[in-house]
């Protein structure tokens, strides 16, 4: 969904999303729901609310699809990207909800886009005790052990290891 900035009237929009949005490298089996309030000062745009998603993803240990649920605060202030200015730097804990545009329309469904992906876990998982697979059979370490033979020490390390042996005992 579009907005157009020149249209916001002086109170402001309350708009209700339920859209389904694709995101690359996910699943949303779900429309995402959003409710959000846009005002409009003179060239900023403030967008507030909040929204519900439901992602499907693999566990980055184990490989099983994990389902997780997302309810997002939202607060954004966008300002015109003129004001960007065209030097580099890098982005401030007071800047992380800033965004710009160019032209007279904003884009709703690349915000909620945008706000699902900061929220996603760069590894997920399944659960935390999650053991993963083996790497050389590719059995769920999980539900099951495997029967493959580890792999032999080397021998300079085969010090360290007997000193660990020990430590255990």
């Amino acid at each position: 969904m579009k907005i157009v900035i020149p249209d916001i009237p002086e109170e402001g929009l309350d708009v209700e999303l339920e859209e389904k949005i694709s995101i690359e490298g996910f699943s949303v089996p779900s429309p995402v729901k959003a409710q959000l309030a846009v005002h409009k000062t003179a060239t900023e745009v403030m967008i507030t609310g909040s929204l519900t998603a439901e992602l499907q993803m693999e566990c980055s240990r184990c490989l099983k699809v994990v389902r997780q649920s997302q309810d997002l605060p939202i607060s954004v202030v966008y300002h015109p990207a003129d004001e960007m200015g065209s030097e580099k730097h890098g982005l401030h804990d007071d800047e992380m909800d800033m965004g710009f545009y160019s032209g007279e329309e904003l884009d709703l469904d690349e915000l909620i886009r945008e706000q699902i992906l900061l929220s996603v876990q760069m590894k997920p998982l399944c659960s935390e005790e999650c053991k993963g697979i083996c790497p050389k059979c590719g059995i769920d370490l999980n539900s099951g052990t495997c029967t493959c033979v580890q792999k032999e020490i080397d021998p300079r390390l085969e010090v360290l290891k007997k000193l660990l042996d020990k430590e255990k005992e």
